[in-house]
Parts: C-alpha cells; sequence; structure tokens
C-alpha cells in the first residue's frame, strides 16, 4: 500500500520504482520499490490524485505495458500487479483542470466503485457505530457500552463533515468519557471540547486556531 498524499513528491519516484545504488545523494545500497514488492499481487494507492503529473505518465507505462525503470538504472524491469486506487477528490474534475491524466483515469477506472459520504449513507451508521465501539473495547480492554436508541437517532441527525474517521473519533471519545452504566455521545467540534476544558487564563481561543 502507498498513501500518495503522505510522500513528498520528490520521493515518490523512489517509492513507486526503487532505486540504484549511487543514484543520488545517500542512495549508499540498491533498493526495490513498491511495484517490485508487489509483484504477483496488489498495490493499493490511496489518494491517487496526489501523484505529480510527470509520476502519472510513468504509472501509466506500467499499467500498459508493465514495465519501469528504477531510479538510476537503465535496466528495464517488469511486474505484473493489480492496482487498486482510491481517492476523496472528483477525478473527472481533477482531468478538467489538467491535474489528471485522462488516459491514466481511463486505464485505472475498470470497476469503479463509488462510496457515497457516511451523511447520504445514514441507515449504515448503527452497524458502523457498533463495531467501532467493539473495536476499542477490544484495543482498551475497556467495558462494551451498548448503544442506545437515543445514541443512534443523535448520529443519524448528524451531517458528518469529517465522515468515518470523524464517527469513528466521535465513538473513541465517547467511550473514554462516559460512565460505566451508559455511552454518552458528544457532538461538539473537538476544538469547541478543548477550549472550554481549560480554563481561559491558561491559554486564549487563539492558541487553537
Amino acid at each position: 500500500a502507498i498513501n500518495c498524499g503522505a510522500i513528498p513528491e520528490t520521493l515518490q519516484e523512489n517509492e513507486f520504482f526503487g532505486h540504484e545504488k549511487g543514484a543520488f545523494t545517500g542512495a549508499d545500497d540498491s533498493r526495490s520499490g513498491k511495484l517490485e514488492a508487489a509483484n504477483g499481487g496488489t498495490l493499493f494507492l490511496d489518494e491517487v490524485s496526489e501523484i505529480p503529473l510527470k509520476l502519472q505518465s510513468k504509472l501509466l507505462r506500467v499499467l500498459q505495458e508493465g514495465s519501469f525503470e528504477r531510479v538510476g538504472d537503465d535496466k528495464t524491469r517488469t511486474v505484473d500487479v493489480r492496482i487498486i486506487a482510491a481517492t476523496n477528490r472528483n477525478l473527472q474534475k481533477e482531468m478538467q483542470e489538467g491535474r489528471f491524466r485522462q488516459d491514466l483515469y481511463f486505464r485505472l477506472g475498470v470497476v469503479p466503485i463509488f462510496v457515497p459520504p457516511l451523511r447520504e449513507r445514514r441507515e449504515d451508521i448503527p452497524l458502523l457505530a457498533t463495531e467501532f465501539i467493539e473495536r476499542f473495547a477490544r484495543k482498551s480492554n475497556a467495558v462494551r457500552k451498548p448503544l442506545t436508541l437515543e445514541n443512534t437517532q443523535k448520529l443519524q441527525a448528524y451531517d458528518w463533515p469529517g465522515n468515518i474517521r470523524e464517527l469513528q473519533n466521535v465513538l473513541e471519545r465517547s467511550m473514554i468519557i462516559s460512565s460505566e452504566e451508559s455511552l454518552e455521545i458528544n457532538l461538539e467540534p473537538i476544538r469547541s471540547a478543548f477550549t472550554n476544558a481549560i480554563p481561559k487564563d491558561i491559554f486564549s481561543e487563539e492558541d487553537f486556531v
């Protein structure tokens, strides 16, 4: 797996393709990239829209021909890799604005799957909430607190601008601050929770902007 948004642009080519010894300062040994590591298997590209255009063309070549070169090497290598890509951006808009290659888009879009935001599938919230509560209880060896009808209604009435991650964080926070008998859902923004909890003579609201 590669989180394309978490890797600096200057390091992405090395992360994908690897490098040869002496290819750049600090390259003391040869190193294979994620494509070679995934040979015969699957490479998951998270936040694929963050890949720079120059690297997109090289990735397209891998998809079309199964070949590439390591950084600092003229030897062509071949791989057989299945690519799964994910993004939270509108790739059609990214193409129109020149930030994503159209030919790469159609190469990746063999079986497109659109996952709607949480606010558009509120019926999933009780199942997800139950799973997150059980997961946190196992991880922290805490008492599992049941999800009540009132909890469920409150969760389903909220728009979840932070999507799944926000739901997970809210439930983890609720598990921590609630009494052992019941789950208390707090949907205040985290920033408000912090500023309300700290005496104003110690920190001002500007400290959290």
